[in-house]
This record gives structure tokens, sequence and C-alpha cells, in this order.
């Protein structure tokens, strides 16, 4: 791995933001973000990142390449939580087991928000339509996650409708929302977009790194919480979010030859849900503990990988 790239990614002012929100927990600062602004920062990057999305498709020619790309984002989305099913039900309850298996092979927009800032750093681009693959992830885990809980639960109150789960995971806001941005971005014109880039292009830096504040200050108050399940979640949450990523990063090239897509796939592939994922996991299955899958994505994860998963996915990459 590149020394110069690690030292870059860990002087961004979006990471450092995200540093200063967890300081901010660990001294007992007032400092926070009103929930209201954080809601509305979190439609803004999704609606930004859908609408730019879309307008890269827009001006993509469509063909096999982009066909194969969203066939293997979503096989990813289904291989992943299968796999981490069965690895994890030894250690905890089937609902458990279900609902962190589902948050690993589920994407993180925010994660996704990132890794197109780390991009822009290292003079990259990405295809518009990986958008649309990142927002077709989202649905497939949650999915594969109920079915194995249905399948190995013992008692029937688990074993919830499977209508429910799809009409949830497709109607869940931020899915919604960045579907909707994408297709909206697809049918503007050029001199349409142009007249929202101040809004959707030149301000969104400045609130990814105020959004990352509010992630930095929500990781370390789940902190605590978490070093109580133990060693194997830490473990877990770094390991094999890391194996995941190095793998889709080698195997992406049978897909794609594309650095920045080839980076993409990986970032998604090692990111976990921290939003829509405990969501629908609330109305899905009441049983599983948010405690636990909760701060295993958001507060072990998404720092390893902003930290040192980017830079190891963007070097395989360009091997």
């Amino acid at each position: 791995m590149n020394l110069n790239l690690l030292i870059e990614n860990l002087t961004n002012p979006a990471l450092l933001f995200f540093v200063l929100g967890i300081i901010a927990v660990l001294v007992k600062s007032d400092l926070q973000i009103p929930e209201g602004s954080s809601k509305f920062i979190s439609l803004y990057l999704l609606f930004s990142i859908g609408f730019k999305g879309g307008q890269e498709l827009a001006h993509s020619h469509f063909d096999w390449g982009i066909i194969w790309s969203i066939v293997f984002g979503i096989g990813i989305a289904i291989v992943i939580p299968f796999y981490l099913f069965f690895i994890l039900k030894r250690i905890y309850s089937i609902e458990d087991s279900g609902a962190i298996a589902a948050a690993y092979g589920s994407v993180s927009a925010v994660t996704f928000v990132t890794a197109i800032s780390f991009l822009e750093l290292q003079n990259s681009t990405f295809s518009g339509h990986m958008v649309a693959v990142m927002a077709l992830m989202e649905a497939p885990a949650i999915i594969v996650g109920v079915i194995l809980i249905r399948l190995n639960a013992k008692n029937t109150d688990t074993k919830t409708k499977l209508s429910s789960v799809f009409k949830h995971s497709f109607t869940n806001g931020s899915v919604l929302l960045i579907i909707g941005s994408l297709l909206i971005g697809f049918l503007a014109s050029e001199q349409q977009a142009l007249g929202i880039k101040p809004f959707t292009t030149d301000i969104f830096k400045g609130f990814l790194a105020l959004f990352l504040l509010d992630m930095g200050i929500v990781s370390g108050r789940k902190l605590g919480d978490f070093f109580k399940s133990g060693w194997f979640s830490i473990l877990f949450a770094i390991l094999f979010p890391l194996l995941n990523g190095v793998v889709v990063a080698i195997l992406s090239g049978w897909v794609t030859a594309d650095i920045g897509n080839r980076f993409i796939f990986a970032v998604l592939a090692a990111s976990a849900s921290y939003i829509a994922v405990p969501a629908a996991m609330k109305i899905a299955v009441p049983k599983a503990n948010p405690g636990i899958f909760l701060p295993m994505a958001l507060a072990v994860t998404f720092p390893f990988n902003i930290t040192f998963g980017m830079p190891i996915y963007f070097a395989i990459v360009q091997c």
C-alpha cells in the first residue's frame, strides 16, 4: 500500500471531522448537530449523488458492460450475507446473525459518498451507472437476511411475511430518494442540470464534512455499548469487510477494466448498512438486537474503511 496515499487519506478534512465528532463525545462536549439538520444533510447527500449519477448515466452509452455491472453488484449483495450468516450463527442468535449478515451484505450510502471524495483526491473518476448499482444493492441483502432467519428460526413470531420485507426494502426513504434522484438526473437536460449545479456540486464537500462530524458523534456514543459485546464483534467488523473488499477488488477485474468502478465495487462490498438495514430489521425482525449490528457497522467498519480500507482497495485495483 502506498504510504503517501494512506497519509493523504488520513489528513482528508472530511475524515478529520469524523474524528473530531468522536473526540467531542470522549471529552463530554455539548457539540452536536441538531436532529433536523442531520436528517436534511443526509437527504441532501443522497439527492446529490443520485442526481449526478443520473446525469452521468445519461451521458453513458448503455451496453452489456453496464448490465454486467448491475448483475455483479446484486450478486455481491446476495452472496455476502449468505456466507456470513453461517459463520455468525455459531456465535450469535439466529435473529442477530441474520441482521448482522444483512447489514454487511447491504451497502452504506455514506461510505459510497466518501469513496467518491477519495477518488476525486486521486484525480480518478467512476461511471454514473455505479450509483444505480449501489442503490440496487441495498434491498437484496435485507431480503436474504430475513429469508435465512425464517428458514432457521425456531419460533413462528420471527417468520415475517416476505411481501412486507420487499415493500419496506424498496420504499425505504434512502433507497427511494437515491433511485428517484437518479431517474430525475437521467431525464434532466444538461442545461437544466447546470441551473442547480451550485447546490448539487459546489457545496457537496462541505455538507459531507458536517455529516461525518455528526457520524463521529453518533459513533462515539455507541462505542461503550459495542465493546461490551466482545472481541469477536470487533474482529469481525474489521476482518470480514476487509476480506470482502479485497476479494471483490480482484474479481471486479473480470467485469470492468475501469479503475474507479472497480474501487467503488470493492468499497461497496466492504461497507455495511447502518440506515436501511436497521430500519428494515426493526419491522421484519424485532428480536434482532441493534445494539450489536449497528455499532459494528457504524463505529468500527465505517471508520476502518475510510482510513485504511480505501487506500488498500485502491492499491489493489491499480495492480
